[in-house]
C-alpha cells in the first residue's frame, strides 16, 4: 500500500546513468553503480567527461536521495503505521551507512583527479569548497553512530507524534489543543495550557534518557573527527564558512539589548487590556483586546484556496508553482493522531519538486506555516533547472530567508482569509511574533552552545542553565507554580533532539527576511525581482553573496538588528 500522499513522479531529466528500473531499497543494485562511476573517473581525459560524470554522480544521488525522502514522508504522515517504520528504518540502517563510504570514495578521488583544476573556477568554487569539507570530515567510525543518532530522533518524533489528551469529551493531540490557548475565557486557556505541559512532563524522563543517549553519541562523532567538542565539530560540519560561535554569541547580545526590552514593553501593555496582575504562561496567545480567537478557516482545502489567491496577487509565477503543487497532490497539511509534529517542505530531488508537511488545526499559525513553507517550495522550483544537485541546495540560512519573506510577503495579502480589521491583527501578531522568536531562538541556541561546550554535565546543571537563559530572554511572564514544567521547556523544541545546532539559521535568516519586505515597502516588484533572483542561485554562491543577489546583507550584529527592530515598533504603532 503507498502511504504517500503523492501518486508517483517520473524524473525531472531522463535518466542518463541510473537504470530506469531499480530497488534502492537493494544495496547490490546500487552499489555496482557506484564501482561504475569510480571506473569512469579514471578514463576521464578532457574536462567535458569530468563535468558530465559530475552530473551522473548528480543523477545517482538524487534517485538514491528521493527514495529516503519518500521513505521519510510516508513515516512521518504515519508514524502508527509499521510499514511505514519499518521501511524508513531499513533504509536508515541498510542503504544511508552504506552511502557515506562510496561517497567519500567518490569525492576523494574527484579532488585528486588532474583535470579538476581545470574546470571554471566561477562555476565550480562552491562546489569543490563542500567536496573538500565531506573528505575532510569523513570518519567511517562515525557512520553507525549518525545511524544511532538518526533512529533516536525517530523515536522522539514517533513518541511526540502519539501524545493526546483528553479535552471536553475527545482525545485531542498537543497541536489541537494550541488553538484553546487562544479562548477568550482565562480558565479555559488555563485548562488547555495545562494540559499540554503535564502531558509532556509526564514524558521528561524518557526524554531526558533520550538526549543522553543523543548527547552521547554526538559527543563521541566530534571526538573521532579530532575535534575538542561538538560544538566547534557541527559548526564545521554544517559548512558554517562564514560565521562562527562568537558570532552567535554577539547575536544573542544584540537580541537581549534590542529585542528584549521591546518584548516587556509589549507584555506590560498585553498585562493592562487583559486586566491581570501578572502574566502567565496561558496569557500569551490570547488576543489582548479580548476578541475572539482568529479563526482564518474551517476545513483545510478552504486554507490552501485561500492561500491561493495570496499567491495569484502577489505574483503570477509563484501562483502557478502553489497550484502546480495543489494538482499534483504535494501537500499533506491537516493535522491527525499518529502524524509526526511539526512542519517541513522537502525536496524530491530527482523528479526536482517540493512536497510541504504541516498539522494545520485552524489558526492564524496554520496561515504563516503554510506561507513559509511555500517559500522553500519557491525556492525549490526555482532552482529545478539547475542540473549539479549540489547548486539546487542553498545554505539554510538563506533557505529561511525565502520562506520568511514568504511570510511577510504574504501578510500583505491577508484580506483572502479576513476582514480588514482581522488582517491588521493578524499582521500585528505576526510582527510580535517574529520578536518573541528572536527571543526563543537566542535561548535555544545559546542553551545548544552551553550544553556542547559542557561535557559531563548533569540533568540538573542542564535544567539550571535552560532557567538561567529564561531569564535572559522569556520577558515578564509569572511561572510561579510551574517551575518545572519552565525548566522542561526545551523539551518542545524538536531541532534540540533532531537537528543539534541548527536554530540560529532562523535568526539570521529573519534578519534577512526584514531587509527584503523593508525593501517591498518602498517598492515591491523590485523586491520580488530581487527575491526571485537570490532563489534562482540556489546553492551555487557563497552565503554573503546569495543574500545580497536577494537584496539583502549578511550580517547579524546590533547595528543590523537595531534599525530592524525599529521597524517593527513602528508599524506595530501603525496597526494599533
Amino acid at each position: 500500500m503507498n502511504l504517500l500522499p503523492f501518486a508517483d513522479l517520473p524524473p525531472a531529466r531522463p535518466r542518463r546513468f541510473v537504470p530506469s528500473r531499480i530497488d534502492f531499497g537493494v544495496w547490490e543494485q546500487i552499489e555496482v553503480l557506484f564501482d561504475r562511476l569510480e571506473e569512469r573517473l579514471a578514463e576521464c581525459r578532457i574536462g567535458a567527461e569530468l563535468e558530465q560524470w559530475i552530473l551522473d554522480v548528480g543523477e545517482l544521488n538524487a534517485a538514491v536521495g528521493e527514495e529516503g525522502s519518500k521513505r521519510y514522508v510516508a513515516m512521518t504522515c504515519h508514524t502508527d503505521r509499521a510499514e511505514a517504520e519499518r521501511a524508513h528504518l531499513q533504509f536508515l540502517e541498510d542503504i544511508a551507512p552504506k552511502l557515506k563510504p562510496r561517497r567519500f570514495q567518490l569525492a576523494e578521488l574527484y579532488l585528486s583527479h588532474p583535470l579538476r583544476k581545470t574546470l571554471s573556477p566561477a562555476r565550480y568554487e562552491v562546489y569543490d569548497r563542500a567536496t573538500q569539507l565531506q573528505v575532510e570530515l569523513y570518519r567511517p567510525e562515525n557512520i553507525p553512530l549518525a545511524t544511532a543518532e538518526s533512529k533516536l530522533g525517530l523515536r522522539y518524533q514517533k513518541l511526540s507524534g502519539s501524545l493526546t489528551v483528553p479535552f471536553r469529551g475527545g482525545e485531542r493531540t498537543l497541536v489541537e489543543m494550541e488553538r484553546h490557548l487562544e479562548d477568550a475565557d482565562r480558565t479555559v486557556r488555563r485548562e488547555a495550557w495545562e494540559l499540554i505541559a503535564g502531558r509532556r512532563l509526564q514524558e521528561r524522563e524518557t526524554l531526558e534518557d533520550l538526549f543522553d543517549q543523543l548527547l552521547h553519541l554526538r559527543e563521541q562523532i566530534a571526538a573521532n573527527a579530532g575535534f575538542d567538542n561538538y560544538l566547534g565539530y557541527i559548526f564545521r560540519a554544517r559548512g558554517r564558512f562564514d560565521y562562527g560561535p562568537e558570532e552567535c554569541l554577539r547575536f544573542h547580545e544584540a537580541i537581549e539589548a534590542e529585542v528584549v526590552p521591546l518584548i516587556k514593553a509589549l507584555q506590560a501593555e498585553r498585562r493592562e487590556k487583559i486586566k491581570v496582575a501578572e502574566l502567565r504562561p496561558w496569557d500569551l496567545g490570547v488576543d489582548s483586546e479580548n476578541r475572539p480567537p482568529l479563526r482564518p478557516f474551517g476545513e483545510v482545502e478552504e486554507m490552501v484556496e485561500k492561500t491561493q489567491r495570496i499567491f495569484d496577487q502577489l505574483d503570477p509565477t509563484l501562483a502557478a508553482g502553489f497550484r502546480q503543487m495543489r494538482e499534483m497532490r504535494l501537500l499533506d497539511l491537516a493535522n491527525r493522531k499518529g502524524k509526526a509534529p511539526g512542519g517541513y517542505q522537502a525536496t524530491m530531488d530527482e523528479a526536482r519538486v517540493p512536497f510541504i508537511f504541516m498539522n494545520a488545526v485552524g489558526v492564524q499559525k496554520d496561515v504563516r506555516t503554510l506561507l513559509h513553507e511555500a517559500g522553500h517550495a519557491f525556492h525549490t522550483q526555482a532552482v529545478r533547472e539547475e542540473d549539479i544537485l549540489e547548486y539546487r541546495h542553498a545554505p539554510i540560512e538563506f533557505c529561511e530567508v525565502a520562506a520568511m519573506s514568504m511570510e511577510l510577503f504574504g501578510n500583505e495579502w491577508l484580506e483572502a482569509f479576513y476582514s480588514k480589521e482581522d488582517a491588521k491583527r493578524a499582521r500585528r501578531d505576526h510582527l510580535e511574533g517574529i520578536l518573541m522568536l528572536f527571543a526563543w531562538i537566542a535561548a535555544v541556541d545559546a542553551f545548544q552552545h552551553w550544553i556542547y561546550t559542557h561535557p559531563g554535565h548533569s540533568r540538573e546543571e542542564r535544567g539550571a542553565a535552560w532557567l538561567g537563559l529564561m531569564d535572559r530572554f522569556g520577558g515578564d511572564v509569572d511561572w510561579g507554580g510551574y517551575e518545572e514544567e519552565r525548566k522542561n521547556l526545551w523539551h518542545r523544541q524538536l531541532h534540540i533532539f533532531l537537528i543539534p545546532l541548527y536554530y540560529v539559521e532562523y535568526g539570521i535568516a529573519q534578519l534577512g527576511a526584514l531587509q527584503v519586505w523593508a525593501r517591498a515597502k518602498k517598492d515591491r516588484a523590485q523586491a520580488l525581482k530581487a527575491y526571485r533572483h537570490g532563489l534562482s542561485l540556489g546553492g551555487s554562491r557563497p552565503l554573503p553573496e546569495l543574500f545580497a543577489a536577494a537584496g539583502c546583507r549578511f550580517d547579524f550584529s546590533r547595528e543590523t538588528v537595531k534599525p530592524l527592530v525599529e521597524l517593527i515598533r513602528f508599524e506595530l504603532a501603525e496597526l494599533r
